[in-house]
């Protein structure tokens, strides 16, 4: 059934410049089910595979089509929001590109917000991920989930579709890193999440590695919380706790005689314990400063070389 709303699609591409056409040819055709009016953004971040030339002649092509080509590598969120930016679609579907994220369940998502969902999200279902790249999100996750105190599930990532009242508010949000499914968890807005299979990569490998996964975690952690303080100071608590009985222990020692140099143990101890302390909580509280100076730049979050359409 055709619907009369405008649809917008938005995917950053990265490593992905072999099958971006196979993409668009996909989304086409189930766009060809669902409505005339729609709109594919493509945004190369930066892609090392040389795929801006394919987007450029796709968007040369069929001006349905938007291409956007970034300077560098700002990563995935930062060039999705990009897409975001410039989308605009009454209802906006979010995908990664690697043709996991399959665009056939796009009538899926958007049958159901039209039972009163401004939020669908996909909740991945039979990964296909390698082995390593699972165990790798769960710890991305796992992580999130103890340092920041978020509510992350593993098995939904960007995969969705948003309303426009969503994405303005989205677009109202202006820090530089920001991490689109959490965004959308904190604005609260009515979501339902739908089981969707997870497809097969065609082609190239994620660009998150294990490495890049733990940075992300930890710069999502300082951007949407303050328990790392909390733990510092907790931390810091635990050690003096540690430290005043380790005191008392040492008082008893020596009132027994057992300690010859008087002091030296509970001095070395004691400057060990608090110099910890002190370099732990310094460090933590520098962190977040730095992250306070790199916001109060008011840099902008990606930088367009090129656009087509």
């Amino acid at each position: 059934m055709k619907i009369m709303v405008k649809l917008s699609i938005v995917s950053s591409i990265y490593n992905t410049g072999d099958i971006v056409e196979e993409l668009v040819r996909q989304v086409t055709e189930v766009m060809a089910g669902m409505t005339d009016d729609f709109e594919i953004v493509l945004v190369d971040d930066g892609s090392p595979d040389g795929a801006w030339p394919i987007l450029e002649k796709l968007a040369v092509g069929d001006r349905r089509i938007r291409a956007i080509k970034l300077t560098r590598n700002f990563g995935q969120h930062r060039a999705l929001a990009a897409g975001l930016d410039v989308c605009s679609g009454e209802y906006v579907v979010v995908m990664d590109s690697d043709l996991q994220d399959q665009p056939k369940e796009i009538v899926r998502l958007y049958n159901t917000a039209q039972e009163g969902y401004p939020v669908v999200r996909a909740r991945r279902t039979g990964r296909t991920d390698a082995i390593y790249r699972r165990v790798a999100s769960r710890i991305f996750y796992w992580l999130m989930r103890i340092l920041s105190g978020l509510k992350a599930d593993h098995t939904i990532a960007n995969f969705g579709i948003y309303h426009r009242t969503v994405i303005d508010e989205v677009n109202r949000m202006q820090e530089n890193d920001r991490f689109l499914p959490m965004v959308i968890h904190w604005g609260g807005f009515r979501t339902k999440c739908i089981d969707v299979p997870h497809g097969i990569r065609r082609e190239g490998k994620s660009g998150y590695s294990l490495g890049k996964l733990l940075r992300l975690a930890f710069n999502i952690t300082l951007t949407y919380s303050d328990k790392p303080l909390r733990y510092a100071i907790k931390a810091g608590f635990v050690i003096c706790s540690i430290s005043f009985l380790f005191g008392l222990y040492t008082l008893v020692e020596y009132m027994r005689g057992k300690i010859l140099v008087m002091g030296y143990t509970s001095i070395i101890l004691s400057i060990w314990f608090m110099g910890g302390v002190i370099l732990f909580t310094l460090g933590m509280v520098g962190v977040y400063v730095g992250r306070t100076f790199e916001e109060a730049k008011g840099r902008p979050r990606y930088i367009i070389e090129k656009a087509v359409n």
